[in-house]
């Protein structure tokens, strides 16, 4: 039997303290059902001390029925001035009424005394009398040991004096920070060694990615013995973020062997990431391992080669496994193998030597030579090649558009015309938005939302414009991408023009007719 490693996940509370990230109280408790689900072993859900939304969060999380996890509150030690009942952080944490707690206290002599401005000796004793009330009060208490590994490289005497005083205190868990991001996994190693030599009680690793380390630090620590990870999902957090639990979730099950989640659970690992960056209202990187888009996208020749004749040439793994997919880009680069093995995803009765198939490929090349490009554009390629075989109907016709701009005061707005047909009947809405782009968005959506309710949905997430020669100045063509969420699926479109309105509801469109088609 392989050993268990806990997953806690602290999405909710240190995730949010990177730059831009805010969940609302519906947000974090879809995340913990989603979380529950997953499998992972506590939620670090916030800090009921510090803001009213999480208290409105706890007082609502009591009734969620949960399978797996268990909700955490988070705080600090009890304040250095205060009587430990009249601490009201300490009251914060009961009042959440969470049968676990996580309080992080100071394990790093410079933080005690210039920080806390107290002294070594009676830090420890406010970190006893924390855990023993909290313990006496019922509650199974985690202790952050805050800045540990800065601490022991400074005086490694009273760093392991910390939390030897939090084990004899009562924690049920003991985790190492790397606060400040910025050790080695050389250093992790050592260091996690001598503690495991002396500490018995469950062990964790909290790593912070501020040299780019926090994964293969978090991996180190396990192998030496660490059963606890802690982390956010997609690894954001203060600074350069934490952790990534979702690169760090599969890297130790299904590349170390250890228990981390259910394993029938690992496939919802992509879908799990891209929900939480969509509730954080962030664009997930293309880059990112397991689960981004480009995670297992093939683009050179000899690579989609390799990849159609064994996948394991050039993935380390299937994609299927996290829930991602193949995906192998159109471009000059690839050769008529590789271009094949993309229009098969669209229609997959094509084969190399067909007639439709040379006759797709000269067209996609022209496209090309037009500016149009599909690397990045799966849904407009899949247009494309189905209009082209005639295999596509579309369910709308834009006959015509107009956009007036207008100033009133400081502010700019666009006022936009659309004449739309459906369905044999012709159509013509107005509407007024931030700009051209988003007035046309509007008007269009106006004028066939009630036919096709499911784009009510479909929201734009990026929008990108490239310049594609700067010799011809304001007569430029341009390359518009957008990139479109129906809050479960992630698609891109593009359109080409020398008038940006023109590429920019080119592309709007097909974004409309994909989501229709699929």
């Amino acid at each position: 039997m392989n050993k268990k490693i806990h997953i806690y996940d602290s999405t909710l509370r240190d995730g949010c303290q990177g730059e831009g990230i805010v969940f609302t109280v519906e947000d974090k408790i879809n995340i913990v059902r989603v979380l529950d689900d997953f499998g992972v072993d506590y939620i670090e859900a916030g800090t009921p001390g510090s803001n009213p939304k999480d208290l409105e969060f706890f007082s609502k999380a009591k009734n969620i029925p949960l399978k797996n996890a268990k909700i955490v509150a988070f705080g600090s030690t009890r304040h250095c001035d205060t009587i430990i009942d009249e601490d009201k952080n300490i009251q914060a944490l009961m009042n959440a009424e969470t049968d676990d707690i996580c309080v992080f206290g100071k394990s790093w002599d410079l933080h005690v005394t210039e920080i806390l401005k107290t002294s070594l000796e009676k830090n420890l004793h406010i970190i006893a009398e924390t855990i023993e009330y909290l313990s006496s009060k019922g509650k199974n208490v985690h202790f952050d040991a805050e800045h540990f590994f800065d601490g022991y490289i400074q005086d490694p005497e009273y760093a392991m004096s910390v939390i030897k005083t939090a084990e004899q205190a009562g924690a049920k868990t003991i985790t190492l920070c790397d606060t400040n991001g910025g050790f080695f996994p050389d250093q992790i190693q050592k260091i996690t060694r001598n503690v495991l030599d002396v500490i018995k009680t469950d062990v964790g690793i909290h790593c912070h990615n501020d040299t780019e380390c926090a994964a293969a630090n978090t991996i180190i620590a396990v192998k030496e013995g660490i059963n606890l990870v802690q982390g956010t999902f997609t690894g954001f957090g203060e600074r350069c973020g934490n952790a990534n639990l979702s690169a760090l979730i599969p890297n130790l099950q299904l590349k170390a062997g250890y228990d981390c989640i259910p394993a029938c659970k690992m496939k919802d690992l992509t879908t799990i990431a891209r929900y939480i960056a969509e509730c954080a209202n962030i664009n997930l990187s293309n880059n990112m391992a397991y689960v981004g888009k480009n995670a297992f996208t093939h683009k050179g020749g000899i690579h989609v080669d390799g990849v159609n004749k064994n996948t394991v040439s050039y993935e380390h793994i299937k994609p299927e496994l996290v829930g991602n997919q193949r995906n192998v880009l159109i471009s000059e680069l690839a050769g008529r193998t590789a271009m094949l093995h993309k229009l098969n995803k669209v229609v997959p009765d094509l084969t190399k030597n067909s007639p439709e198939t040379v006759e797709l490929i000269n067209t996609l090349k022209n496209l090309e030579h037009k500016g149009y490009q599909y690397e990045a554009a799966y849904a407009s390629l899949k247009l494309v090649v189905l209009k082209k075989l005639g295999r596509f109907t579309p369910k709308f016709e834009l006959d015509d558009f107009h956009v007036l701009g207008l100033k009133q005061g400081t502010d700019n707005k666009s006022i936009a015309t659309v004449k739309v047909k459906v369905r044999g009947e012709t159509y013509i809405t107005a509407d007024e938005g931030e700009g051209p782009v988003h007035a046309l968005d509007k008007a269009f959506r106006r004028a066939v939302t009630n036919f096709f309710p499911e784009i009510e949905k479909v929201r734009l997430v990026d929008y990108k414009v490239r310049i594609l020669d700067t010799t011809q100045g304001t007569a430029t063509k341009v390359r518009v991408l957008i990139e479109t969420t129906d809050g479960e699926n992630v698609w891109t479109t593009v359109g080409v023009s020398t008038d940006i309105i023109n590429a920019s509801i080119n592309a709007l469109i097909d974004s409309i007719e994909y989501k229709l088609l699929n």
